[in-house]
C-alpha cells in the first residue's frame, strides 16, 4: 500500500524507543489502544516494566528490551528482538533523545559528540536498519523520527539539540523521497513543549548554573500556548501511522511561529536577542 493511503494498524508491530516515559510511553499506550503489538526499549528497566504492565492490564501486547540506543549493534539488536518477540516489524518511532540548555562555546566536546550520537546517529540508523529490512522483504512499513518545533529554529542555550533535531527532519525529508517508490513512509514529529521528565533530564545534563528552570515539567518562561502533554503527540503520532504524513504538528501556533521564522529571518532575530537579554538577566541575578 503507498503512502497516502489509510492503513489499518490493528495487529501491526511497533518499536519505540526511548518508551518508558513522556511522548514514548504515551505513543506506547496508544498504539496498544489501537490494536498495535508494542515493543519499548530505553535505558531503565523500571518505566519500561510500568508501561508494559500498563498495556498488558489493559489486554494489550507488549515487551521491552533494556539498553542504549548509542551503543553500537543497538539497532539491529533491538530488530532482531522485534523478529524474535512478534515475528517482524511494520513501523519504528526512533523516539529516544535528550536536551541540553549550555551556550555552545561552554560545551564540552564530548558534550557534544553524546547528544548527537543519542538524538541523530542512533534514531537514524534505526531508520535505515528498518528501512533496509522492509525494502529486502518487499513489505510496507513506517518509520518516524521524533525531531521537534526546535528543528526549525533554534534558542539562545538550544543551538546543540536544535541542530540534531533540524539534521533529523532534513533525513526524514530525503528518505521520505528514497523510500516512497517502495511503499514505506517516513515522517518526521515535531512536538512543542511537552509536559514529561524531558526538562528536568535537560537541567540535570546541562550541568552546574545552567538548564531551564522547571515546574510542573516544563521550562517557566514557555509561552502557556507552546505547551501540551505527551497524550496531544501520542494521538498525532496513531493518526500519522494510519494515514501517513511528512510532518507532525501537533500545535498550529507552533507551526505558523516556525513558518514566520522561516520567512522572516529579521523577526527571528529579534526574538533570539530577547531571550538572550533575558538569560543574562537571570544569570546576573542568580535566577
Amino acid at each position: 500500500m503507498k503512502p497516502g493511503l489509510g492503513r489499518q494498524l490493528h495487529g501491526k508491530r511497533i518499536l519505540i524507543t526511548g518508551g518508558g516515559t513522556g511522548i514514548g510511553a504515551a505513543t506506547a499506550r496508544a498504539c496498544s489502544s489501537s490494536g498495535m503489538q508494542v515493543m519499548l526499549s530505553g535505558r531503565r528497566s523500571g518505566p519500561l516494566e510500568r508501561v508494559v504492565g500498563e498495556i498488558e492490564a489493559a489486554g494489550g501486547t507488549a515487551s521491552m528490551r533494556v539498553g542504549d540506543v548509542a551503543t553500537p549493534g543497538a539497532s539491529e539488536a533491538l530488530l532482531n528482538a522485534m523478529d524474535e518477540t512478534f515475528g517482524g516489524t511494520d513501523a519504528v518511532f526512533a523516539n529516544a533523545g535528550y536536551g541540553i540548555e549550555k551556550p555552545v562555546l561552554e560545551a564540552s566536546p564530548a558534550e557534544i559528540r553524546r547528544i548527537f550520537d543519542v538524538n541523530l546517529v542512533a534514531a537514524v540508523d534505526l531508520m535505515r536498519a528498518t528501512g533496509l529490512r522492509l525494502r529486502a522483504e518487499g513489505r510496507p512499513g513506517h518509520l518516524i523520527g521524533c525531531a521537534s518545533i526546535l528543528g526549525k529554529f533554534t534558542m539562545p542555550g538550544y543551538g546543540l539539540y536544535s541542530s540534531t533535531k533540524a539534521a533529523l527532519t532534513h533525513v526524514c525529508r530525503s528518505m521520505r523521497c528514497e523510500l516512497h517508490d517502495d511503499g514505506i513512509a517516513v515522517s518526521s514529529v515535531h512536538p512543542v513543549t511537552t509536559r514529561t521528565e524531558f526538562f528536568e533530564v535537560a537541567k540535570k545534563e546541562s550541568g552546574e548554573g545552567h538548564g531551564p528552570v522547571v515546574q510542573d515539567g516544563v521550562p517557566t518562561h514557555a509561552p502557556r500556548m507552546f505547551v501540551q502533554s505527551a497524550d496531544v503527540v501520542a494521538k498525532a503520532v496513531v493518526k500519522c501511522l494510519r494515514r501517513p504524513r511528512a510532518e507532525v504538528w501537533t500545535s498550529p501556533v507552533g507551526r505558523l511561529s516556525a513558518g514566520i521564522f522561516e520567512l522572516l529571518p529579521p523577526v527571528y532575530e529579534v526574538v533570539l536577542r530577547s531571550e538572550m537579554r533575558r538569560k543574562r538577566r537571570e544569570a546576573a541575578s542568580g535566577r
